[in-house]
Parts: C-alpha cells; structure tokens; sequence
C-alpha cells in the first residue's frame, strides 16, 4: 500500500474542482431543457443516467448508518433534476425529429422502446404503467410513509437524547468533547430524516411526471405526425408510441433504482455492519430453514404438484440450513470487525464501556457549572467573556500566590436552576448563587439615594443590597451612585475571591513538589539538605498552606527553605512563623510602597497582657480572646476598616506574636484583606504610623 501525501496546492486545486463541477453540473441540466440537443448527446447522458442511479443504488446497500450518506436527500435532487432535464430534452427531440423513424431519437430509447414493446404497442404500454404502479404505489408511498414517521419520531426523541447526553456528562461518564460530538449526530441525525422526509416527494412527483410526459409524447406525436408530416395513422403510432415507451422507460428504470435506494436507506436500522451482512446473520439461521425443507418436501409429495421442482427446492433449503452455521459464523465474523474497525475510529473500544475510576471520579479542582440559561454568557468571544474573565483571574492568582491555579472547568448543569451556577472547589461547594442574564446588577453605596425598579437582592460576593435592573436604566443606576455590572461581572468576581480564599486547598504535596523541582535547578543543594532531610515534603505543605491561607505569596522558595533550615523546632506554628519573618518586607509591600510609612492599627498594651494573661491562668492554648470581648473587638475592627476603605486603604493590624494567629482568624472576618502582623515582622527599616489604638474601654 502506497501512502499518499497530498500538498497544500494540491488540497486547493482539489477544492476549487470540486467547487467549479457542481455548478456546471447544474448549468449543464438547465441547459438541457432550452437547447436542443443531438441524439447522441442524449445518449451519452441516458447511460450517465443509469449508471449514476445503479452507483447511488449500491453506495445505499453498502453503508453502515443511514447518517454515513448524509448527502442523499441533495443527490437524490439533482439525480431527479437531470431525469427531468434529459425527459424536457428527449421530449423536444421525439416530437421534433420522429417522424423520420425511430432513429430520430438516439439509439437508447430506440432500444428500449423496440425492447419492450416487440411489436406489440399494448405489451408495452401494460409494462409501462406496471413499472409507475410498482414505482409509485408501493416503493415510493412506503418510503415516504416511513420517512414522515421516521422524521416525527426522530425529531420527538430529540430533546431527550439532548437530555441523555447532558446527564453523561454531569456524570463524568462523557467527556465534554465525547458529550460535543454526540449532540452534533443528534443534530445530524434530525437533519437527515427531516431532509429524507421531503425528498421522497422528489420521486413521488417525478413519477407522475413520467406518466405524463409519456401521454404528451404519445398524443402529441400522434398530432405532430399525421397533421404537420402526413403520416398515417398506424405509421404514426409505430413510430411515436414506440419512442414514448423508450423514453418512459428510460426516465423509469432510473427513477425506480433510486426509489429502492431511498427506500432501504430509510427502512435500514443504525448497526455497524453493511445490509448483506445484516442479512446474512438473520436470515442464515438454520432453525428456519430445516422448517422450510420440510414443508417444500411435503407440497411435493402431494398429487399433481410438480414433484421435482419441490423436491430440488426443499433440498436446497436442507443445503443452506446445513451451512447455516458456518454463514452466520462468518457474518458475525464481518459483523464484529467491521464494529471494531468504527470503534477504533471513533477512539472507542470494548475496553472504554467497562468503568473505571476515571470514569466516575472528578479530577477537576475547580469546577463551575451553570444552568442551561448561563450558556450564552459562557459561549460569548472577546476579553469581557466570561470564561476570557475567569483565565485572567486564574493567571494573576497564580502570580499573586506564588503557584499555580489549576484550571476551571465548566460545563452546563441541567439539575440546578436555569439562572444559577455553583462553585465547588476540591469538591465543596463554595458558591452557589443566581445571576440575570439580559441585565445588570446595581450594587447600592451609602451615598446611594434613589430606589430603582426591579428584582432587589444581595450581592453575592459582597453581601451588599443590590437590585437587577434592564439595560436602558444603566445611566440612571450611575448618576445615583449605584455601582453597575453585568452577570459575567459578578460571576468573575465571585469566583476571584472564593478562589484567593479557598488557595490553601489548591495546594497540595504534587504542587509543591513542583515548586522545589523548580527551585533545585538554580539551588540543588538547598532542597537536596533540606527536604526530606530537615522537613519532610508533608510538613512543608503544611507550612504553604498556611502561608497560602493569609493571602502571603509562596514564589519566593529559596528565601523560604533558607529560613526553615534555621528554625530552632519543627512545630508547624513555628515554622510558619519563622517562614512569616522571612517573608516580612514581601508581605508588607502588599499594602505599602517602599517609601511610604505603613499605618497600623494596635491593641492597648495593657488590653494585650490582659489576654495572655487570662489565657495562661486558664490553661488554654487556643481560643484566647473571650466571647464577649472578641465580639467588641471585632465591631471596632469593622468600624475601622470601613474609615480605611473610604480611604482606599487596607487594614492593617500589628500585635504580639503570641496574639497574631488567633487575633488574626478575628480580624479576617471583619475585613477579608486585611493584614496581620506581629512585631516581629515588621522590617527594621519600615516606618510606623499607628492610625489608631484599640483599647479595653473601646473595646
């Protein structure tokens, strides 16, 4: 076998051909029916007619799935376009040229005609109208009965298998570009029948118009001939008769091989193997042919039945039950391979319909699903799509943090509400909120102070009282001071800061590893002594995470590992506190600039001592902040972060070490972004503004 390797050149001169034959196909019909053509012009395009008609025929045996020869409701119109041109054409040519015998016509329907009448103008009429009977009351009404069924029950399943597909998918059964391909023959296969059940009526009509055109020839013909050529009447007749039946039956047969063609295209089930193999298997069972041998044996045995003609039947039906076994063997044979041989094209196989994990476990750690209402805002192109939104927030997450996020990926949900989607992130769900898609999302602001029309909520990233508006109440939304975004927006922003929250949960010992092999190219000595020597990989994790979960950008791993390599223990507070030191003059050029002073907020000292010192008496290591007074301190904290945010300021806070962990849980949850820090951490050269003191009685 000889590979074959087509070039670019070639792959265009390919295209433009095939582009150029078509139309001058379609041309070249028209033609037909306007300019006179010679007889041998006509002949030629006869046997083209024929031969194209048996081609379409066998091509329509020989397929696997009605759907592999999805172009034949197109060529079965122009395969009845040409038969009605060259009918247009022949008719010309008959009337015009016949009464000078039945040469006039070509040597085709001279052929045809003088074939099938044999002298006799009756036989051939009789032959004629058995031919439009068979054609047309039986082949095409049955086709097209099974089409129109075909097409209403194909359509009706429609909208389940789209169903079918979709809960594949939620499964994890299908892959998303399995579940794309699958909808795509869906659609396809819609498409075919709704096409085969109008194309049956192209035969239907072309029938009748050979019924016709056969009247108009011989009537016709009969006039032309004894008016215009003083023909008698029986010469007439002869001559006339005899080219319309030709030319009827040549227009005939063709039409009658593609109406046996539609019909077993529309009648044929979806299996992967051909009709004669089909056919083979269910027909070659010799349960059903020992039966038939012995009935046939039992008409010949009867009185004045013809004995030796039953007789050499019913043996062989004993013939072909006895070989039956070895038929079907290799049918199934052909059957199976030619499945295999679908299978491996498709990227399928016996072995992908066994389950596996991969099948039902989901290896995404970020997932987004949206209804079926949110798929315009994922399907949408350019930077402010949504899912363009959500690669850029991945992208800087992953600056930000130190590592990388790992993709999102989303698919549409039919289980939840049209409007909604949901965030899971290493399988919680973290998010799962509505938005309006054809709207806009008015967030209100203190200094808002006009009430707008339309569906009120709360913002779902912020909390904030916020209403969907329409799009043309944008500017009036604006010059009340509304903040205004759209449903991509809010999705997006959601997501960014669900994500920065919930980082700790992305990382894991697979992405730290990472982190190191990328830190032993320019330092292989620092993580060869120091993991797992000094730290084993588990605790190192540990340690990022919790960096992570403070919002502290882990990239900078060599300044990291070298701080770890000096801690005095291996606790894990201790080591995040020592990796937090280290990293001191990175976390706090998150908030301020290198030349500018870093304004804090503290705790009275006297208030601080208190708190250790409640906490030493009553032996506890955790929980040092009391009820009551955490719930002070917080609504002092609130009350500062929101003079800082009108500011556009963070909030920053400096305490003992002792305190920082647990005053820093309590801080977070009146300020999500707000930092931390003890002493300790400060950098030496870092100038100090203390913006304000909380105190006990403040508090």
């Amino acid at each position: 076998m000889t590979d074959v390797a087509l070039t670019p050149g070639g792959m265009e001169k390919g295209r433009l051909l095939s582009s150029v034959v078509l139309p001058l196909a379609l041309i070249a019909m028209i033609l037909l029916m306007v300019i006179p053509v010679p007889p041998l012009v006509l002949d030629l395009f006869f046997t083209f007619n024929i031969v194209l008609s048996l081609a379409i025929l066998m091509a329509s045996l020989n397929t696997y799935r009605p759907l592999e020869f999805s172009a034949f409701p197109t060529v079965l119109l122009f395969a009845t376009i040409l038969r009605l041109a060259l009918n247009v054409a022949s008719t010309r040519v008959v009337l015009a040229e016949g009464h000078k015998g039945t040469d006039a016509a070509g040597q085709v329907i001279k052929a045809f005609g003088e074939f099938i009448t044999a002298g006799n103008f009756a036989i051939g009429m009789l032959v004629f109208f058995i031919l439009i009977v068979i054609n047309m009351v039986v082949i095409v009404k049955g086709t097209g009965r099974v089409s129109e069924v075909s097409a209403r029950f194909t359509l009706d399943a429609m909208p389940g298998k789209q169903m079918a597909i979709d809960a594949e998918l939620n499964a994890g059964l299908l892959t998303g570009e399995e579940a794309k391909k699958r909808r795509e023959e869906v659609t396809r296969e819609s498409d075919f029948y709704g096409s085969m059940d109008g194309a049956t009526k192209f035969v239907k009509g072309d029938a009748i118009a050979g019924l016709l055109i056969l009247g108009i020839n011989v009537i016709g013909g009969l006039i032309i001939g004894m008016v215009y050529h003083d023909l008698t009447l029986a010469k007439a007749a002869k001559v006339y008769i005899t080219l319309a039946i030709g030319d009827g039956l040549v227009a005939q047969i063709p039409s009658l091989l593609l109406s046996v063609a539609t019909a077993v295209i529309v009648t044929r089930d979806s299996s992967a193997h051909n009709l004669s193999d089909r056919l083979m298997l269910q027909l070659g069972d010799g349960r059903a042919w020992w039966p038939v041998a012995g009935i046939l044996t039992l008409f010949g045995l009867v009185p004045g039945m013809p004995t030796s003609l039953f007789l050499g039947a019913a043996g062989v039906a004993m013939f072909v039950a006895w070989r039956s076994k070895q038929v079907v063997t290799d049918a199934a044979d052909a059957v199976d391979a030619v499945a295999s041989t679908q299978d491996g094209a498709d990227g399928a196989s016996d072995q992908a319909e066994q389950l596996t994990l991969d099948d039902v476990s989901n290896r995404a750690v970020l997932l987004l699903e949206v209804g079926y209402g949110l798929i315009p805002l994922i399907e949408e192109s350019g930077k402010t799509a949504l899912v363009s939104r959500i690669t850029g927030i991945r992208k800087q997450a992953s600056r930000d943090l130190g590592f990388i996020i790992p993709p999102v990926r989303i698919r549409d949900n039919l289980s939840i509400q049209p409007n909604a989607y949901r965030l899971t992130i290493a399988g919680v769900v973290v998010a799962d909120d509505e938005v309006a898609v054809g709207k806009l999302l008015a967030i209100q602001s203190e200094a808002s102070n006009i009430n707008l029309p339309g569906e009120i909520v709360k913002d779902p990233t912020f909390g904030l009282d916020a209403v969907w508006i329409e799009p043309q109440d944008r500017s009036r939304a604006v010059a009340a001071r509304y903040t205004v975004v759209d449903p991509a927006t809010v999705v997006a922003t959601q997501i960014n800061q669900l994500l920065r929250a919930n980082a700790a949960d992305l990382l894991g010992q697979d992405e730290v590893q990472e982190l190191l092999d990328h830190v032993s190219k320019s330092a292989p000595n620092l993580v060869s002594g120091m993991v797992p020597k000094l730290i084993s990989l588990g605790v190192l994790t540990q340690v990022l995470r919790a960096l992570v979960s403070e919002q502290i950008s882990i990239g900078d791993m060599r300044r990291i590992l070298e701080a770890l390599s000096g801690a005095k223990t291996r606790e894990i507070d201790d080591l995040v506190d020592t990796a937090r030191i280290a990293l001191a003059p990175i976390i706090v050029q998150r908030v301020c600039g290198p030349k500018e002073s870093l304004s804090v907020i503290t705790l009275d000292s006297a208030l601080e001592q208190i708190i250790i010192q409640n906490a030493r008496t009553g032996g506890r290591e955790s929980g040092m902040i009391e009820p009551g007074l955490g719930r002070k301190l917080l609504d002092s904290f609130q009350e500062q972060s929101k003079i800082l945010a009108e500011k556009d300021k963070t909030l920053v806070v400096v305490t003992s070490p002792v305190l920082r962990r647990e005053l820093s849980t309590l801080v977070r949850q009146a300020a999500p972004d707000a930092l931390v820090l003890s002493y300790r951490e400060i950098p030496e050269n870092k100038r100090i503004n203390v913006a304000a003191i909380i105190g006990g009685s403040e508090a």
